[in-house]
């Protein structure tokens, strides 16, 4: 009867347990979403007016973009919105041809990255290297905090030669001062409030302290800018309407969307892959990057045909999410649930919000984001890969993520095979018989077959020659063309060169190259009797 007891107690015990970590859980996402939600808005604000479109178009995309993308993501955890490389990608589309274009556009786009998923081609996001994935986050890092910087302007209208014009000055020296201190402040707390709680998202509580500190202020007559001075408006907003874009389908239009359609999809779902190889990486999960390019092609498609500019996954408000307790779909739907409710019936606290407190909130993100340990490398890791971080850092900054990691990856794949290339050598025995034997080790391809055709001495050699390749491996139709070169030029002098031991992968390469070469292959053993290893 005790036994049963305790065994009921126990139960009892487990379940009550299970509860409160599934309230915990929930209560997590909640707040993260809701963190998420504050940082989207001024991002959102920015995007719209790099993009060229109205801010409530970028914030509505930002709903739809993360909503849809939550619940179908291969990644859960994740955050996407409208994004600044999607906008600049569209800035030159939405110029020259308009709005009507632009959601044409981006419905195109997410059917092309459906089709990416649905092919399984998000695969090859693999052979990104890690050197790569380093230096992409270290230029990001630079590109937040330095995106950060335009909120400490304000517009001026100047007088050159005789024409009015907009440009961008610094806020006067004392509003510079105040505000670079409350970013200070709104920092510091992110800092410090978990060691005394984190029971609530440290951002989040820098964002309400400092929404507080501002309203008090602006009742005290000093007005500390807020989000509704950044977008140049009072942003008011209402639920995104379903809207067919209003192009007429035809050759002419494809040829225009096309371009600006398959790079967009391109550097969204690069920006997307990278995302969430970096979150796998701060969980210790992993994601399904198939299931996450349809994700987000639905929700482009999806957008397009409700006005939205298009948009990815974010990796900044990702790593907000996670680093506040975000691991489910739910931390993205509260997101995007919570920037609606915002848009349409809290639209006048959103524009309280102080531009310090979010551009605190991004500095810190940037100080997570940045991998100092990388700075430290020096002699510990390979050259090459220092020159990969630094050289994806640099293009991040200085152009863009997709060509970023294109460079990087083609660069890390050229030192690759430079340096595979170097590892090739061979064991020379020669039997009295008047048999020479080559023995290779190491692989034969494009970078290596220059090396390869240095290892014999053609001109002096008997007039029976083997070439074992036990140790060797044929990578590609390179190493083919080198191995039919040297036997073309022993030939040439009257000598025999016979290949033995070619695994059958090798052997299936010549077999299909045999109308182009004349080399002899040896499948046998004990084809050569006088040599002691056939």
């Amino acid at each position: 009867m005790k036994n049963i007891e305790t065994k009921n107690i126990n139960i009892t015990a487990r379940i009550l347990g299970m509860f409160v970590q599934k309230k915990t859980l929930i209560k997590n996402e909640v707040l993260s979403g809701l963190t998420v939600a504050l940082a989207l808005i001024p991002e959102s604000v920015a995007f719209a007016f790099v993009a060229g479109v109205s801010p409530i178009l970028s914030l509505q995309t930002a709903v739809m973009i993360g909503l849809i993308a939550a619940i179908f993501s291969g990644r859960p955890g994740m955050i996407s919105s409208s994004t600044a490389a999607i906008s600049v990608v569209f800035a030159s589309l939405i110029a020259m041809h308009g709005l009507e274009y632009l959601f044409a556009t981006v419905v195109l786009m997410g059917i092309i990255q459906i089709g990416i998923g649905v092919l399984r081609l998000g695969r090859f996001a693999r052979i990104i290297p890690y050197s790569v994935m380093l230096g992409f986050l270290n230029g990001l890092s630079i590109v937040i905090f330095l995106a950060q910087w335009d909120q400490f302007k304000v517009n001026k209208t100047v007088v050159v030669n005789g024409v009015e014009m907009v440009e961008k000055v610094w806020l006067p020296m004392p509003d510079l001062a105040i505000m670079l201190f409350f970013v200070l402040v709104t920092m510091a707390i992110i800092h410090f409030f978990p060691k005394l709680t984190k029971a609530v998202p440290a951002s989040l509580v820098a964002i309400i302290i400092m929404t507080i500190v501002a309203v008090v202020l602006s009742n005290n007559g000093y007005h500390l800018r807020n989000v509704q001075d950044f977008a140049g408006m009072e942003i008011k907003g209402g639920l995104p309407r379903f809207h067919v874009p209003q192009v007429a389908i035809s050759i002419d239009m494809l040829r225009i969307i096309f371009p600006y359609a398959l790079v967009g999809a391109l550097v969204g779902l690069t920006e997307a892959v990278l995302t969430l190889r970096v979150i796998d990486e701060m969980t210790d999960t992993r994601g399904r990057t198939n299931k996450e390019c349809v994700a987000q092609g639905i929700a482009n498609t999806v957008n397009g045909f409700f006005g939205g500019m298009g948009g990815d996954a974010m990796i900044g408000q990702s790593i907000i999410n996670i680093k506040s307790g975000g691991r489910t779909r739910l931390s993205g739907i509260v997101a995007a649930v919570a920037l609606l409710m915002f848009i349409m019936f809290g639209s006048s606290l959103v524009n309280a919000i102080p531009l310090a407190a979010l551009v605190g909130v991004m500095f810190m993100v940037v100080v997570g984001t940045f991998k100092w340990e990388s700075l430290k490398y020096g002699k510990k890791v390979p050259f090459q890969d220092i020159v990969v971080i630094v050289v994806v850092s640099l293009v991040t900054i200085f152009a863009d993520l997709a060509t970023a990691v294109i460079i990087g990856v083609v660069l890390a794949a050229l030192m690759f095979a430079w340096e595979k290339g170097k590892v090739i050598y061979v064991n020379v025995e020669n039997e009295p018989q008047g048999i020479k034997t080559y023995k290779i080790n190491g692989s034969i391809f494009f970078g290596s077959v220059l090396n390869f055709k240095e290892l014999f001495d053609i001109n002096n050699d008997p007039d029976n020659i083997i070439i074992d390749f036990k140790y060797a491996k044929v990578m590609d139709h390179s190493a083919i063309e080198a191995i039919n070169s040297i036997a073309e030029r022993y030939e040439a002098l009257g000598k025999e060169v016979t290949l033995i031991r070619l695994s059958e992968e090798c052997q299936r390469l010549f077999r299909n190259a045999e109308t182009i070469t004349k080399v002899k292959i040896d499948t046998k053993l004990g084809a050569v009797p006088q040599h002691p290893y056939v």
